[in-house]
């Protein structure tokens, strides 16, 4: 019996150094008992009472589903990616404003974060990142000088020469030539994608292989027209169509935002899709990722004349009931670069169409550093089927369109 305490002991240490196996859905006690790419948390707001695996982490399309142009892909976008939960102030005064993220840029991008949303202001004779209103900055709104946030962009694109990334501004920079000196100062141009080769009139974008062949591998898009001429900053509005954000972007029709053009014009070949409320709740944000945004995508697609968004704008990325829009990229990437319902069904170098065996029909499996995200989805139908064949997918797969990207996501 004397060894009777050592044997426990030694098996609770086996037990600690057993590989993780709880998948998406699974009941959880800490992190530790959910897989690489996943954390344990819970969605009260949708009625969960108990934690459960979640994912944080994207497949990136590109790993998969190499070649293709730009617009064909669709990428993960945080909405005020700087403004972030328990961030210090760096003026010496309590800053009083609300959030819209939890963790760094860097963070953010190792995780699958390909969208920037920066609102840049003047500020203390610098430009800073502020979360602010009347187009003034004040030092209880502030939150960092812009260098920092780009300096971590610098360094996550030296690290990961593949990579791409997009940069929003909401611009209220003025002081002369602002943006061309903070993007010089933080070692970005070498990066720099050039106005001159962006397509216009809703033609494509070259292939991800070629901008990362040409190291333009950093587009960045300004709110403010007059930079276009001036600094050589893409206007965003040339080159992107937009639906409304805040509270007009999560219910209702999928109007588009009144810089845009109507979202089923062909004038530009890429589309941003807002979905986040104008007051950020985080408590609410697991809700709103799980259930609203699938439903928006598809209404959306419908107003885009049925054309998937390459870009997806939330707040609190990570924050879902199990999948959230880690699953909505997948199911659009799937659907739109190999017509399968998952990325992670789709096939380096095969024929578009040809799966892989993901599970149980019904079911879709998405595999992110060995560990297994699953789920059961039910697709809903669409009211009609028409406008189809405008969709950029070969006409063979719009059947799967006709399915729609609706995925409710159930632990099993």
């Amino acid at each position: 019996m004397a060894g009777l305490p050592f044997l426990l002991a030694l098996h609770i240490a086996l037990l600690l150094l057993l590989p993780c196996s709880c998948q998406v859905g699974d009941s959880c006690s800490s992190a530790r008992d959910c897989g690489a790419g996943l954390y344990c948390g819970n969605c009260a707001a949708t009625g969960k009472t108990r934690p459960s695996c979640i994912r944080d982490l994207a497949i990136q399309p590109t790993s998969i589903v190499k070649g293709l142009p730009f617009n064909r892909y669709s990428w993960l976008v945080t909405h005020n990616s700087f403004s972030i939960v328990g961030e210090p102030s760096h003026t010496g005064v309590e800053r009083v404003t609300f959030y819209n993220q939890e963790d760094t840029v860097t963070n953010q991008l190792r995780n699958g974060v390909r969208g920037l949303m920066l609102d840049m202001y003047d500020f203390n004779d610098d430009i800073w990142l502020c979360h602010s209103l009347q187009g003034q900055c004040y030092n209880f709104t502030a939150f960092q000088p812009a260098i920092d946030t780009l300096k971590e962009v610098e360094a996550f694109l030296s690290e990961n020469p593949t990579e791409i990334i997009t940069i929003f501004i909401e611009d209220y920079v003025h002081s002369t030539m602002g943006l061309s000196k903070l993007f010089t100062a933080a070692d970005l141009t070498k990066y720099w994608y050039p106005i001159s080769e962006m397509p216009t009139n809703g033609k494509d974008w070259p292939s991800v292989t070629d901008m990362v062949a040409k190291n333009h591998r950093l587009l960045v898009f300004t709110s403010d027209s007059s930079k276009e001429a001036s600094e050589g900053i893409a206007y965003q509005w040339s080159y992107l169509l937009e639906n409304e954000s805040g509270d007009p972007g999560i219910t209702g029709s999928c109007p588009n935002r009144k810089e845009s053009q109507p979202l089923n014009s062909r004038s530009a070949s890429l589309f941003m899709q807002n979905y986040f409320p104008t007051i950020p709740v985080e408590n609410e944000a697991c809700k709103e990722n799980s259930v609203g945004l699938p439903q928006m995508v598809q209404t959306c697609y419908t107003a885009a004349g049925n054309r998937i968004p390459n870009f997806i704008a939330v707040n609190y990325y990570m924050r879902s009931d199990g999948g959230g829009v880690f699953d909505v990229q997948d199911r659009i990437n799937g659907v739109t670069l190999c017509g399968c319902n998952t990325i992670a069904a789709c096939q380096a170098g095969a024929p578009a169409g040809a799966c892989k065996d993901t599970g149980a029909p019904n079911r879709t499996s998405s595999s992110v550093n060995g560990n297994v995200y699953s789920g059961t989805i039910e697709f809903k139908s669409p009211a009609s089927a028409a406008s189809i064949s405008n969709a950029n997918i070969p006409s063979k797969f719009v059947g799967l369109l006709l399915l729609g990207l609706v995925l409710i996501i159930k632990p099993f």
